[in-house]
C-alpha cells in the first residue's frame, strides 16, 4: 500500500489527496473546541496578529535607551529620486569622503567607504547645512544617519559594490580577456544594499552639471557664430583672416625649423661626432617652454649609457663611490702630509708585501650621472 500523503513541501503545489487531509485535520480540532470551521480560521488568524504585535512592542522596547527612543533601521527598497535624498546627496559630494576611482562595467566612478559618509552626516558641517537646507532629515544617532543615508540607494543615487577580478569568466570565451588597470578597483553592483561601516559605495549621482551645461552652451554658441561668418561685419572678417595666416605661418615655421635641426644633426654627425641638436627638448613630453630649452646640445645615445652602465663590475663602482666620499671630506686636523705612514710599491719580483703594511692607493673622484627612467 501506498504511504499515507503527507503535508506538501515549502514551495510546492498541494495534491488533491493533501489538501484533503488538511481539511479533515482542521475539522478535527474545531471539533474538540466545540467551533466550526470558519469560527476556528478566524481564531488562527487573530492569534497570528496578536503574536506579531506582540513582537513589535517587544522590538520597540528593545530599543529604547536612556529615555530616547532610537529610530529603527529601514529595509533598502529602490525608487524614483525624492528632493530630500538629492539633498542628501549635494551634501555628501561637497564633503571630504577621501573617494577613489573604480571601473564599472569599463567606465570610471567615484567609490568611498560608508563610514566616512556617516561620519559626516554626524558631524556639525550637516546640522549647520541642515539649518539652511529643510529637505535634510534629522540625524540624531547612529541609526538614523543610516537611514539618511540609505536614502541615497532607494534612490539610486549610490549603490554598493564589491571587488571582482576582471579575469574571472572570461575563460573559454572567443574576445580577449579585459585589460586589468594597476590601482583601479573592478567592481560589480551587490544585490544587498547594506551600510556596514567597511562597505563601499560608487556615485551614480554626478550632481548640478552646471560646468557641462556651460560648455555645451559655449560650444553651441560657438558653432552658430561659424555658421553665420558670411554675416559677420567685414573688420571682423579681415581679423580672423590675418589672424588665420599668422597661425598658418606659426605651424609653417615649425615644419621648416625642425627640417632645419634634423639636417643640421646629419651634418655634425660626420663632421663633429656625436652630432649637436639644435632644441634637443623640441620633441619631448615636457612644457611648452622647457621644449626650448636649452637652445644646442650634442647627442647623446641613451642604450649605450645604459648598457655600460649595467656592465660596470660591482668592485669598480664601490672604489668610485670611495673616492667621491673621499674627494668630498674636509680635513678634521693640522697634520702634515709625510705623516701617513706609505711604503713604496712592490717591485715586478714576485714578492707581495707583508700582511698588514698599508699600502698607498691612488683614489680619483668620479661623477657617475643617474640614470634617466
Amino acid at each position: 500500500m501506498p504511504p499515507p500523503p503527507g503535508p506538501p513541501m515549502p514551495g510546492q503545489q498541494p495534491t488533491p489527496e493533501q489538501i484533503r487531509m488538511m481539511q479533515q485535520q482542521m475539522a478535527a480540532e474545531a471539533a474538540k473546541r466545540g467551533l466550526t470551521v470558519p469560527q476556528y480560521i478566524e481564531q488562527l488568524k487573530a492569534q497570528a496578529m496578536q503574536q506579531h504585535q506582540a513582537q513589535q512592542q517587544m522590538q520597540a522596547q528593545q530599543q529604547q535607551q536612556g529615555g530616547h527612543p532610537q529610530q529603527q533601521q529601514m529595509p533598502i527598497n529602490p525608487g524614483p529620486p525624492n528632493p530630500a535624498a538629492v539633498a542628501v546627496a549635494n551634501f555628501l559630494r561637497s564633503q571630504e569622503l577621501k573617494p577613489r576611482t573604480c571601473l564599472l562595467d569599463e567606465k570610471r566612478k567615484d567609490m568611498f567607504r560608508v563610514k566616512r559618509a556617516i561620519r559626516a552626516l554626524q558631524s556639525p558641517a550637516y546640522a549647520k547645512a541642515r539649518s539652511k537646507n529643510p529637505l535634510l532629515p534629522e540625524v540624531t544617532d547612529r541609526a538614523s544617519a543610516e537611514n539618511t543615508f540609505k536614502l541615497l540607494p532607494m534612490s539610486l543615487l549610490a549603490l554598493r559594490v564589491s571587488k571582482i577580478d576582471p579575469s574571472v569568466g572570461h575563460e573559454g570565451h572567443g574576445h580577449a580577456k579585459p585589460k586589468r588597470i594597476k590601482g583601479l578597483w573592478t567592481v560589480r553592483i551587490e544585490q544587498h544594499q547594506d551600510a556596514n561601516d567597511d562597505d563601499h559605495y560608487i556615485w551614480l549621482y554626478e550632481g548640478a552639471q552646471i560646468k557641462q551645461k556651460l560648455y555645451a552652451a559655449g560650444a553651441l554658441v560657438l558653432v552658430i557664430a561659424v555658421v553665420m561668418f558670411p554675416l559677420w561685419p567685414l573688420v571682423m572678417r579681415q581679423g580672423v583672416w590675418y589672424l588665420s595666416m599668422g597661425m598658418l605661418g606659426l605651424i609653417g615655421l615649425f615644419f621648416v625649423m625642425a627640417i632645419f635641426r634634423l639636417i643640421l644633426f646629419v651634418v655634425t654627425l660626420f663632421t663633429a661626432p656625436p652630432g649637436l641638436w639644435l632644441y634637443p627638448n623640441l620633441f619631448e613630453d615636457v612644457g611648452f617652454f622647457d621644449s626650448f630649452r636649452p637652445v644646442w646640445a650634442w647627442h647623446q645615445d641613451k642604450k649605450a649609457k645604459k648598457k655600460s652602465k649595467k656592465t660596470k663590475s660591482p668592485a669598480e663602482a664601490s672604489i668610485a663611490k670611495e673616492g667621491n666620499s673621499t674627494s668630498t671630506e674636509k680635513p678634521t686636523s693640522a697634520a702634515p702630509a709625510a705623516s701617513i705612514p706609505t711604503t713604496p710599491a712592490p717591485a715586478a719580483t714576485g714578492v707581495s708585501p707583508a700582511a698588514g703594511t698599508p699600502i698607498q692607493r691612488k683614489l680619483h673622484a668620479r661623477v657617475e650621472e643617474a640614470e634617466e627612467e
